[in-house]
């Protein structure tokens, strides 16, 4: 039985085709993925499924209803979260549940336990009491969360439902996903998140309104041509950006201390990277083929694809270089943050808890932590916009607490919402940042001609700003941000809800600003993108619970074992090998499992026996070096053990 069916589905804005000619089939009791790049007609989509936008042409049938005939009698057959949250800020997060709870008329013998235990897995449960309007963006996002799973719909449809939202809950959010499933739910959803894309049963790639395929996780990755070859090195944003220069015709990502190169000759582009980088005199440590992720295949596949006309896509950075900025350069070992038992009390809460850290100019800092956890906190006292209660601070030489003016004219900042004003056009926004910054005359004409440019905006300078995808937002913020040249910069999770295609270009920049002494701060839910970072520090509960590289996070702050599992049906092995003595926890992964156990050597066996018990057909079982996102949920939770969450207070 099909729970969704659309027949050349097609929706238009004017002259923009945002959705053409687009067919589907769900079928009941599936998790379908929808992934595509800013502006692909995921949102359109949606919006057409639950009768909230009609079609402009084709049909489509959810639960039984015709979505444009019928709306009405769809309604009650559907959960929806959208990207806009549907939150009501002046009610507290439980009477928000409670409010949508009466929506959907859930019993009250059910309802308290729901509400529990959805206010458990969004770690929600001490800010309960406390206004949606004063959440964190991520604690918004996890508050929407729980309003549309309230009840249990014959079809549950997510708009990017994880964005801004940490590991631990997305972990937990996909347990309770895989529940509804086997309670026969029809999930429905968008991500950017390709390693959830993964756990779908099947998913969709949706490109400029067009399906360019359809099909299992491992059917879409088969669409990618050639072949993938992962290369390790020591310098790692050198040899990707000498590959990038030297080999036009592959792609070339950059993930951590890893570069991933595709090509369609697989055999001849080995050797012929093993001269380009050797001959460069830099270190190659392993080179190997390896099996694409989809966001290998996703990137891989749209650059084959012809550019929009259309605001929607980024045009690349391939050809752009930014100019030297003026940072007031000095030794590149200076400190440009220090902090001294930083502290930050709402009454008798304690947001920030007393941290010490140092940041060296030039260096990429990564601030990684649950939502709620303190790190915007602890940005908005390192900006000047929040005075700490105690403890002490200097940001470019200035003290935060007595200089705060000095510093913000110092600093660029970039935060969540990318502080852009919709309805301002690409040119008026930026005109006003000039404003902002007292930039003169002939300075803003020339910083506007470096952002239009940076941002592939010159030609759409008269857009409205709200008319713009997600990817070009951001680089239109980063611009804003950066242009009164400022020697450091703040980044306030930049990266969450653009496609990997905008991630990476994102990222791209970020580098050669680092290159030329510009210190970047950044705040980020994305795990693989945290190893992009030069040094890491990861807060919870307002503590500073472990700092250093990426490498010495993953090497020396876990101790149990980490074993990657590759087997059918992992959301089901999950629970038959979670239970088990020596198990300490079980998560998915992608396509797989990790298992957390202190001695690896005999949980393994114990693990293959229950997995062949149950007739789970299992391909590998092997231990590997953590993942940052595996260090940063042991460390979680192993604070969970030891210690009570605060009692939340009114601020």
């Amino acid at each position: 039985m099909s729970a969704i069916r659309t027949t050349a589905l097609r929706r238009t804005f004017g002259a923009v085709v945002a959705v053409d000619a687009l067919d589907l089939e769900v079928a009941e009791g599936e998790i379908f993925g929808l992934v595509g790049p800013d502006g692909a007609g995921k949102s359109t989509t949606m919006r057409m499924l639950t009768g909230i936008l009609p079609p402009t042409a084709g049909g489509a049938e959810v639960a039984g209803h015709d979505v444009a005939r019928d709306a009405e009698g769809l309604k009650e057959h559907l959960g929806y979260m959208s990207q806009r949250f549907g939150l009501y800020p002046d009610l507290t997060v439980i009477e928000n549940i409670n409010f949508y709870a009466d929506i959907y008329s859930v019993p009250a013998q059910e309802r308290k336990a729901r509400i529990e235990t959805l206010l458990g897995f969004s770690n929600l449960t001490p800010f309960q009491h406390r206004q949606a309007g004063k959440l964190s963006g991520g604690m918004k996002q996890k508050l929407g969360l729980a309003c549309a799973l309230i009840h249990t719909p014959k079809v549950l449809f997510l708009d990017e439902p994880t964005n801004g939202v940490d590991p631990v809950s997305r972990r937990d959010f996909w347990r309770i996903l895989y529940q509804l499933v086997r309670d026969g739910v029809t999930i429905f959803v968008s991500t950017s998140y390709l390693d959830e894309a993964e756990r779908c049963n099947r998913l969709a790639l949706l490109h400029q309104g067009r399906l360019l395929g359809v099909g299992t996780p491992a059917e879409v990755k088969a669409m990618m041509p050639g072949a993938l070859l992962e290369v390790r090195t020591s310098a790692p944003r050198r040899v990707a950006a000498l590959l990038r220069a030297q080999l036009a015709q592959a792609t070339v990502g950059l993930f951590g201390d890893r570069v991933h190169v595709a090509t369609r000759d697989p055999n001849g582009a080995e050797s012929r990277l093993r001269a380009i980088i050797t001959g460069a005199g830099l270190d190659l440590l392993s080179l190997r083929v390896i099996e694409p992720s989809l966001e290998d295949v996703f990137v891989s596949v749209l650059a084959d694809r012809p550019a929009a006309t259309a605001p929607d896509r980024m045009t690349p950075l391939g050809s752009f270089r930014l100019p030297v900025l003026r940072t007031q350069p000095t030794s590149s070992t200076d400190l440009i943050v220090e902090v001294q038992n930083l502290e930050k009390r709402f009454g008798s809460f304690r947001a920030v808890a007393g941290i010490s850290f140092a940041v060296r100019r030039g260096e990429i800092f990564g601030f990684l932590g649950p939502n709620g956890a303190g790190k915007s906190t602890t940005i908005r006292m390192l900006c000047g916009l929040l005075a700490p209660t105690s403890g002490s601070g200097r940001v470019a030489g200035f003290d935060i607490v007595r200089e705060t003016e000095k510093i913000k004219t110092r600093i660029g900042y970039m935060s969540q919402k990318f502080s852009l004003y919709d309805e301002l056009t690409v040119e008026e926004n930026i005109d006003f940042y000039s404003g902002i910054y007292c930039l003169s005359k002939a300075k803003k004409i020339e910083r506007k001609d470096w952002v239009l440019d940076m941002a592939g905006l010159r030609d759409h300078r008269h857009t409205l700003t709200g008319e713009l995808s997600g990817g070009w937002k951001q680089r239109l913020a980063l611009g804003c941000a950066v242009l009164h040249e400022p020697p450091i910069l703040f980044l306030d999770e930049p990266t969450s809800g653009v496609d990997p295609n905008s991630r990476r270009q994102f990222w791209d920049l970020i580098y050669a600003l680092s290159e030329q002494g510009v210190t970047v701060f950044v705040t980020t839910h994305y795990m693989e993108e945290s190893e992009y970072c030069d040094r890491l520090g990861i807060m919870y509960r307002g503590e500073l619970i472990a700092l250093g590289t990426p490498r010495e996070l993953k090497t020396e702050h876990m101790p149990e074992a980490v074993l990657e599992i590759d087997c059918a049906r992992p959301n089901e092995a999950m629970a038959a090998i979670e239970h088990l003595p020596g198990v300490s926890q079980v998560a998915l992964f992608g396509r797989g499992l990790h298992a957390v156990a202190p001695d690896g050597v005999a949980a393994e066996p114990a693990i293959r026996a229950a997995l062949a018990a149950g007739r789970f057909q299992l391909t590998r079982v092997e231990r590997i070096t953590p993942t940052i996102e595996d260090v940063f949920v042991s460390l979680i939770e192993a604070r969970d053990r030891a210690n009570a969450p605060q009692t939340e207070v009114s601020q």
